[in-house]
């Protein structure tokens, strides 16, 4: 059997399916339970400042040198 050949087929059985679990893998692990909260705080980090400026003393200091 040529290695194409070989390969080919490897690839549209094994390859198919294996690429499906890791896709199931992948859906599983986002969507787990629990997970909402993570998502959430994630998506809204970017407007966590929005209303007040970050507080003076968590700046730094940029007299010192």
């Amino acid at each position: 059997m040529e290695t194409y050949t070989l390969l080919r087929q490897l690839a549209d059985s094994w390859g198919m399916l294996l690429m499906l679990l890791l896709f199931a893998g992948v859906m599983l692990w986002a969507f787990r339970p629990g997970s909402r909260q993570v998502h959430s705080d994630i998506a809204n980090s970017i407007f966590r400042n929005e209303r007040k400026p970050v507080a003076e003393a968590t700046k730094p200091d940029r007299t010192e040198a």
